[in-house]
């Protein structure tokens, strides 16, 4: 059987190039870049938690060069040459606020592309955007209605990616005392400090398919929680997958740590 030498940023990006007025197609590759990990090509070795990427002008505008593949990368330097794994989201928010583009996958293939800053603004700022805590009892639950196929996809891949977060997802409708119905996805087995987390890759998944993230609500409970009889029986499951063992890890690049992403120089 043949491999696909696609990457999924590469797919995504011929979808955005055959449908160019296609809004979600060209929110969906910025979602796969933000989730991509990059190799970002430095001018020198990293000094402990500082890097120097290196830059390159385009008119009037300066920009970054990182690939999706380390082949990728080594086929634009020419050979080895340092550089920093880090995620496509973490790279945004450290380009954005100075005003700095990104060259993705250059002389790569007909997926190089030129991210300019005005757009990586957009995807810093769409990343940011926090779920909305609200308070309102649930009175009945209902089978769900029907969802676009691409917000069933993206939960769907979302929570494939969420692996040992929660045991599983339940989407359902739910009705509430003030008699207002909506769907409603119900995480189940999710430790208070993943909640947060979850809560937000579930709003991220339904702005990258074009709607609202207060068009699906989020609630989390507990294996002995007395509705989850009634989500179980009436509720579209998502599996969570369970958490793989982790990699032994002994040296951690620059980058490597969404938590404590470098700093450029």
């Amino acid at each position: 059987m043949e491999t696909d030498p696609q990457t999924p940023l590469d797919r995504a990006f011929h979808a955005m190039e055959a449908a160019p007025d296609d809004a979600l197609a060209r929110a969906r590759y910025y979602e796969v870049l933000a989730d991509t990990e990059l190799f970002l090509v430095l001018r020198e070795e990293p000094r402990g938690d500082q890097i120097a990427p290196d830059l390159f002008e385009l008119g009037e505008q300066t920009f970054v060069v990182a690939f999706d593949a380390e082949d990728r990368m080594g086929h634009f330097t020419g050979g080895p040459a340092p550089y920093a794994a880090i995620s496509g989201r973490v790279l945004a928010g450290m380009l954005a606020p100075q005003g700095i583009g990104l060259g993705v996958n250059l002389e790569a293939g007909p997926t190089s592309f030129l991210v300019p800053a005005e757009a990586l603004d957009w995807l810093v700022e769409t990343l940011g955007t926090a779920p909305q805590e609200t308070q309102a009892r649930v009175v009945a639950i209902h089978a769900p209605g029907r969802l676009p196929e691409a917000v069933l996809d993206a939960l769907a891949s979302r929570l494939t990616r969420a692996a040992g977060l929660a045991r599983a997802a339940f989407l359902v409708e739910a009705e509430y005392d003030s008699g207002a119905r909506a769907h409603m996805l119900a995480i189940l087995g999710a430790q208070e400090r993943t909640q947060a987390p979850l809560a937000k890759t579930v709003s991220e998944a339904l702005t990258f398919s074009g709607i609202e993230a207060g068009a699906l609500d989020v609630v989390f409970i507990a294996p002995d929680d007395p509705r989850l009889p009634t989500i179980e029986a009436y509720g579209m499951r998502l599996d969570i997958p369970a958490a793989p063992e982790p990699p032994r890890v002994e040296h951690v690049a620059p980058g490597s740590d969404p938590d404590k992403p470098p700093k450029l120089r």
